[in-house]
């Protein structure tokens, strides 16, 4: 097992301590946390507060030190963006890569678990931008994004908007089965309007009213192709006026990004979002990388780690009435 797993089942056992013994915390008031573990297909996630509290202390304590993600509030027109121009085009759906659309089952409740912990992270801090990332690719980041962008828009009245920020290997359009062009490299470099690189799906043969309801929460901008460019588009301010366009028609903004590691895209990227979650892969992923994703990022907001392909994840779908088998 993982140093990484082993790390938050460590935290996990010093918070239930804490509560049995509450006199020993420290006296700043804290945010009551649950499990830090939960299974997504055979994956374990640690998400939001109760995750940075977990690896913050088995790894680097930065976050008392770091700066507040709060900013001043800025006035945007809420007319620069005409929604109505965003046009209409055929998606043809993954849906071995989508659990996140099942009606249930173990992969949807724990996406639904994500979901309620960031849903908590709100009440107590704003948070409308969230980029996803990891340490090095093949991690599950873009996996864990897409899908927690159709958990966020499964909400009747939730509008949500993803980003594949990764210009250089944009993956995201392969999940939704649509076109990667024109994308977010093109309205970066000036190329196209933000309406012109959004896109919504338009109802396809076979698909149910379900996942047809989801998907008309959902707009997606592509990762288009920024190629040698990509570092300096992804620096460009035209990304954060894109957050700052787009806010006001969207409840949650969820932007897939590069790794960490290999370039700085990211790092770019994230001073734009309100908070960054980071994905680690169990068994792949080691401690040093997890101890330097997070150190690059630790001038932003960390909500947390989502922890991927834990083989022995907890079975959860017994409980509502339905047999949680292995896939």
């Amino acid at each position: 097992m993982s140093r990484i797993y082993e790390a938050l089942q460590k935290a996990e056992s010093e918070r239930k301590l804490e509560r049995r013994e509450p006199e020993r915390r420290e006296p700043e008031p804290r945010t009551p946390e649950q499990s830090v573990h939960s299974a997504i297909y055979a994956t374990a996630v640690a998400t939001a507060e109760e995750e940075q509290s977990s690896f913050t202390s088995a790894v680097e304590p930065y976050v008392e030190t770091r700066p507040s993600p709060v900013q001043p509030p800025v006035r945007v027109d809420p007319n620069a963006l005409d929604v109505s121009k965003i046009p209409v085009r055929p998606w043809a759906l993954s849906l071995e890569r989508l659990p996140s659309l099942l009606e249930r089952g173990p992969a949807v409740e724990q996406f639904r678990s994500l979901r309620s912990r960031i849903f908590e992270l709100r009440d107590i801090t704003p948070l409308k931008s969230i980029m996803v990332t990891s340490g090095l690719p093949q991690e599950g980041k873009s996996f864990i994004s897409t899908n927690l962008a159709l958990s966020l828009a499964r909400h009747k009245s939730s509008k949500v908007l993803l980003i594949d920020g990764d210009m250089r290997r944009y993956t995201l359009h392969q999940f939704l089965g649509c076109e990667s062009h024109p994308g977010l490299a093109d309205y970066l470099a000036g190329k196209a309007s933000l309406a012109e690189v959004m896109q919504r799906s338009e109802p396809f043969e076979g698909m149910t009213s379900g996942t047809a309801a989801i998907t008309q929460n959902l707009t997606f901008i592509a990762g288009g192709n920024g190629g040698d460019k990509a570092a300096d588009l992804s620096g460009s301010p035209r990304f954060e006026e894109l957050i700052r366009l787009a806010a006001p028609h969207f409840d949650w903004i969820i932007v897939d990004s590069s790794p960490v590691l290999p370039v700085s895209d990211a790092v770019n990227l994230a001073r734009a979002c309100d908070g960054v979650l980071l994905v680690a892969r169990s068994g792949q992923t080691k401690f040093p990388v997890a101890q330097r994703a997070q150190s690059e990022l630790k001038a932003s907001n960390i909500l947390g780690f989502v922890l991927n392909a834990v083989q022995e994840a907890p079975q959860v779908g017994s409980y509502y009435g339905y047999d949680a088998a292995k896939p």
